[in-house]
């Protein structure tokens, strides 16, 4: 997949993630983005060592694994930001 490929797919990925688990953020459009292509990289690895379907493109599976993966990096960003999450 080219970069603009990248970050369209990471733009839908880290909004399911946001849709999925709610809350108060303080990042924007650009943090939503680098979530989900942080997600689908880190959910692509996830699934490649425990023997399963890595991100290959545009396909329903590198989507739940992108999506399963913003998911872990927006708890991870959360527990780190914690308190300092804008109100």
């Amino acid at each position: 997949m080219g970069i603009l490929s990248w970050i369209i797919f990471g733009l839908i990925a880290g909004a399911v993630a946001r849709l999925i688990m709610p809350g108060r953020d303080p990042g924007g459009l650009l943090l939503t983005i680098l979530l989900g292509i942080g997600g689908a990289i880190t959910g692509g690895l996830i699934a490649a060592a425990l023997g399963g379907h890595g991100v290959t493109g545009f396909d329903t599976v590198s989507f739940i694994v992108s999506i399963g993966g913003a998911l872990i990096l927006l708890g991870i960003y959360r527990a780190l930001v914690g308190d300092r999450l804008v109100a």
